[in-house]
């Protein structure tokens, strides 16, 4: 039996540095998933156009401030009771925190599988503890997290490698080569793909560009060959200001098929 899954926006961009505009992206996400261009089958073979297979639930309710970000547990809460397993679309990546916290309370200590160019652990950015820079110091400091393996990290600073290696937060630093696989994981897992995780050549819509990424295939082999049951996701820091020809947008529509696939076939015996 398949598991409900609920896509979901969190349009919500105000612990942004440098630049906002990933609040848009869910909108222009969903655009070009339905816009024809492609069909809504994953890899894998999961039809998911068929009825009762993604349920598009709208936008989370969220205030439009820096610290309104939080609203987002309660707001997660409430659709992870009606028995979904969510994909949610940012946003930056703020929004995961207030996320894990909802998943925290509904599944206890999960896992986290974290794409991204940046490992965001900085204990603070900008003087805002709620900063898009900071989501899992705050998700690690309130031990809603058992292990934390963030892969394609490519601009650790001596803050954030401190805050790694006191924390033993599993860094795989990307120089081109796949970790070894398959990744497994025995606690349910949230997966969090910051689009920088990519090199801009594959995803330009980014508003923080990081040369020498991963590729889409990278990132795919690595949740295709994952041995883990998982329960969340989310898909963030798409900017649609910075894209071009939706070739970012039509990228994170990939990522939200193959993504629905594994939360709705995923269950405690896939490890």
């Amino acid at each position: 039996m398949l598991n409900k899954v609920a896509l979901l926006g969190a349009c919500h961009d105000h612990n942004s540095s440098f630049m906002r505009g990933s609040a848009a992206a869910p909108a222009a996400i969903r655009t070009v998933l339905h816009n024809g261009s492609a069909n809504l089958t994953s890899e894998s073979g999961l039809n998911l156009s068929a009825p009762g297979m993604l349920h598009d639930l709208g936008d989370l309710d969220v205030e439009q401030t820096c610290a309104g970000v939080m609203q987002l547990a309660d707001s997660l809460s409430a659709v992870i009771a009606q028995g979904f397993r969510p994909l949610t679309l940012g946003g930056d990546h703020a929004i995961t925190f207030p996320l894990v916290k909802a998943v925290y309370e509904r599944y206890g200590v999960v896992d986290i599988l974290h794409f991204d160019a940046h490992s965001d652990t900085y204990p603070e950015f900008d003087d805002n503890p709620n900063s898009h820079a900071s989501p899992f110091a705050r998700i690690v400091e309130q031990g809603y997290v058992g292990r934390l393996v963030q892969v394609g990290i490519r601009t650790m600073t001596d803050l954030t490698t401190q805050f790694t290696e006191a924390h033993a937060i599993e860094v795989l630093p990307w120089r081109g080569e796949l970790p070894e696989l398959p990744l497994t994981f025995e606690r349910p897992v949230y997966v969090s793909i910051d689009i920088d995780a990519l090199d801009p050549a594959f995803a330009p819509g980014v508003s923080h560009h990081e040369p020498g990424g991963m590729s889409v295939r990278d990132v795919l082999q690595i949740l295709q060959g994952l041995r883990a049951n998982v329960v969340a996701a989310d898909i963030v820091e798409y900017n649609p200001a910075r894209d071009w020809h939706d070739m970012t947008a039509m990228v994170c529509a990939k990522f939200v098929k193959e993504l629905a696939a594994l939360l709705a076939t995923s269950t405690s015996q896939t490890i």
